[in-house]
């Protein structure tokens, strides 16, 4: 049975790591659901422990703030953030550290995904129009919000994981990892100007852009929701619950309910395979004899902790990285700082290749749509050197705060 489930489990995360398979025209999320249908088929998890290996908090963490955002989006908050924001910019090196700056600050305090969904077409038009070179500003996007999102629980889905499964406080998490995400926009910044040293010479023209459109009543309603949020989870309300009554109460609308459930399924299904096929992992054994393998290097302290974790992030990418290694993080001597080291190194390691996380991807699809091509080359140039440069930080900086 373990070498059953060892092909199925490989075969299942190389589809995930390739993140499709085109005959098939299947998606991550239908890869992992398939693959955990598979393994309860063929006996490596019975049902009960299928069951028993949802995260149901992680995932109603996720889908709570999948209504925070639905209800930014319908009300026109990411466009007038990215618009009030842009038109700021006076010269190519402000515009880039204001286009850093909402990306990550946003990324933060909401998922980082949404958020390069929505600021995404914004960068691409007003470059446009400034008649600049869109591919540096949409790596400084993509790349500021894996690097923001590192600093909040809520951040990203595998820092959610992180949250439920660690416990750690949502202030604790941040007063760690907030310096992290704050050098590393620095660096995003840095390296771009740096690595793309033409396009910022000189000042922008003027140029006139469209009020966007913002719904009033919505936005107030929802921006006093999302404040009392953030006071519950700075204050040590559990966060799952905070996160599920502000989604109760932006869900008591006159709104269509189809428009306020309009969630990411697809990434709630992706995570609901992904838990039963770890959890198959962890049934049949195989889990623990992979971590007895690997425990020297992983116990070998902070750096080759955090370069193991990078690369099995970009192998099979940060999710999967993440609830592999969840099990056995509390045998270890600092169970706390070896939880936000995880979150640092599978974070910060998607920056590496524009494959490397959703976020990333988003912004090039997306770009994409709307005539801006981010090819693999462009972005790695500079997606190298900041992943490097951010994981060094970050592994000195926890190595310091302890």
């Amino acid at each position: 049975m373990q070498l059953l489930t060892a092909l199925i489990v490989t075969a299942v995360y190389a589809a995930i790591a390739v993140g499709h398979i085109p005959w098939l025209r299947m998606n991550r999320a239908t890869i992992a659901l398939a693959g955990a249908a598979l393994l309860v088929a063929v006996g490596a998890i019975h049902e009960p422990e299928a069951y028993a290996a949802l995260d149901m908090g992680t995932l109603l963490l996720l889908a709570a703030m999948m209504v925070v955002n639905v209800n930014l989006r319908l009300a026109g908050f990411f466009r007038f953030v990215g618009s009030r924001t842009l038109r700021l910019a006076h010269g190519p090196r402000l515009l880039l550290a204001l286009v850093i700056v909402s990306s990550g600050l946003l990324s933060a305090i909401f998922l980082n995904d949404p958020v390069c969904l929505m600021l995404t077409p914004l960068v691409v038009d007003l470059t446009r129009r400034l008649g600049r070179d869109p591919i540096p500003y949409l790596v400084g996007l993509a790349a500021a919000a894996n690097i923001g999102s590192t600093a909040t629980i809520t951040g990203n889905p595998q820092n959610m994981i992180i949250g439920q499964a660690s416990a750690i406080p949502y202030l604790t998490f941040l007063v760690h990892l907030g310096p992290v995400a704050v050098v590393g926009l620095f660096i995003c910044w840095g390296v771009i100007v740096r690595v793309y040293p033409g396009e910022f010479r000189g000042r922008l023209p003027e140029v006139t852009l469209p009020t966007p459109h913002t719904f009033t009543p919505l936005l107030s309603r929802t921006l006093w929701v999302v404040a009392g949020l953030m006071i519950a989870f700075l204050a040590g309300v559990p966060i799952v619950t905070a996160a599920c009554g502000a989604a109760a109460l932006l869900l008591v609308s006159r709104l269509n309910p189809a428009k306020l459930l309009d969630l990411d399924w697809d990434l709630l299904a992706f995570f609901a395979g992904l838990f039963v096929i770890t959890g198959a992992l962890t049934a049949t054994g195989l889990s623990a004899q992979l971590f007895e393998r690997t425990a020297p290097l992983l116990r070998s302290g902070i750096p080759l902790f955090s370069v193991v974790v990078a690369v099995l992030s970009n192998v099979v990418s940060n999710v999967p990285a993440v609830l592999l290694l969840r099990p056995e993080i509390a045998s270890f001597a600092n169970p706390q700082q070896t939880w936000l080291v995880l979150a640092m190194a599978s974070t910060l390691a998607g920056n590496l290749t524009l494959l490397g996380s959703a976020a990333t991807l988003i912004v090039a699809e997306v770009a994409r749509v709307h005539g801006a091509r981010l090819e693999f080359a462009a972005y790695l140039r500079a997606g190298v050197p900041i992943t490097i440069l951010t994981l060094a930080f970050g592994v000195l900086w926890l190595s310091l705060v302890g």
